[in-house]
Order: structure tokens, then sequence, then C-alpha cells
């Protein structure tokens, strides 16, 4: 993944990370594959996909962490 492929993961929606992610899964496995079956050409390329599902995974989390930490209304602190 580019510099400015990574950055473009903060302006995607959660749907599109979330379909971006089943992609890159699938490459993986089907990279694994050709790594054990001696096809494939550039043999760091599962490491790279693996590297790529968790910069997905981390921009995922860290907006589900985001949505926990906003404080409702009623749990704003009354100051006397």
């Amino acid at each position: 993944m580019k510099r400015n492929e990574i950055k473009s993961l903060k302006e995607k929606t959660n749907a599109q990370l979330t379909k971006q992610l089943g992609g890159l899964e699938i490459e993986l496995a089907k990279a694994r594959l050709e790594k054990k079956a001696m096809k494939l050409d550039n043999i760091s390329l599962p490491r790279t996909l693996a590297d790529d599902i968790a910069r997905v995974k981390t921009e995922l989390r860290r907006r589900e962490l985001l949505v926990s930490e906003v404080p409702k209304s009623s749990e704003v602190p009354v100051t006397k």
C-alpha cells in the first residue's frame, strides 16, 4: 500500500473499509496458496498483504474507539 493510499483510509467509510478488508483477506489466502505451490513471483507479497490488512483493521478499531469515547449529554458532569 502506497503512502497516499494509507492516508486515504481515513477518508473512506466503514462500509468501504470492510469491503476492502474482505478483498485483502481473499488476496492473502490466494497468495499464501501460490507461495506454497512455488508459483508466486513476489514471495514477500503475503507479508505486504498482511500489513495492509492490519492497517485497515487498525483504522476500523480507531473509529470504533472514537465512537465509544464520545460522552452522551446525560453523562456530562455538572459543575456547581
